[in-house]
């Protein structure tokens, strides 16, 4: 029984790390740290970009609760396993697939990929820290949504709509 609730953890922490992120990503990295962001939303001009940084700190949860997993209790093993598997999905799809910084196992053309690849697009297509839309990674609205949505926020602000 103690497996299931295991599983249980960690299946429930990977789903709220999506919660998670999209808090992050639109209120930190849109908000208070967007001169960290701003590099991601900007042409790269080498491998790294300031925006990498993220990666680091946020990584940084995820070992504290492994360690702790071991060496403290098991019951925060699963969360922090479930931590670095939604960095590492994150990390191949966002910087492999989407933007693609190196190559990726998958083509990204199911409907699945296909609308999340479009929908962080859409978040792109903004390059300020205010009006873009799709904060999400996993979970997208649909893409006429979204498109309707940036539409609106570009004439609310005087530029054309698409």
């Amino acid at each position: 029984m103690a497996e299931a609730l295991h599983v249980f953890l960690f299946l429930a922490a990977f789903v709220a790390m999506e919660g998670f992120a999209w808090l992050m990503h639109r209120h930190v990295m849109h908000g208070v740290l967007w001169t960290w962001h701003r590099s991601h939303h900007e042409p790269r001009t080498g491998r790294l970009e300031r925006n990498d940084l993220f990666a680091v700190v946020f990584a940084l949860p995820s070992i504290l609760l492994i360690y702790l997993g071991f060496h403290v209790s098991p019951w925060f093993l699963g969360p922090g396993l479930a931590t670095a598997a939604y960095g590492a999905v994150y990390f191949l799809f966002h910087d492999g697939l989407v933007h693609r910084r190196f190559p990726v196992p998958i083509a990204g053309t199911s409907p699945f990929w296909a609308r999340r690849i479009e929908a962080h697009r859409l978040h792109h297509a903004v390059r300020t820290r205010q009006g873009c839309v799709s904060f999400g990674f996993l979970w997208v609205r649909p893409v006429a949504a979204l498109r309707a949505e940036l539409d609106r926020r570009r004439v609310a602000v005087g530029e054309p709509a698409e």
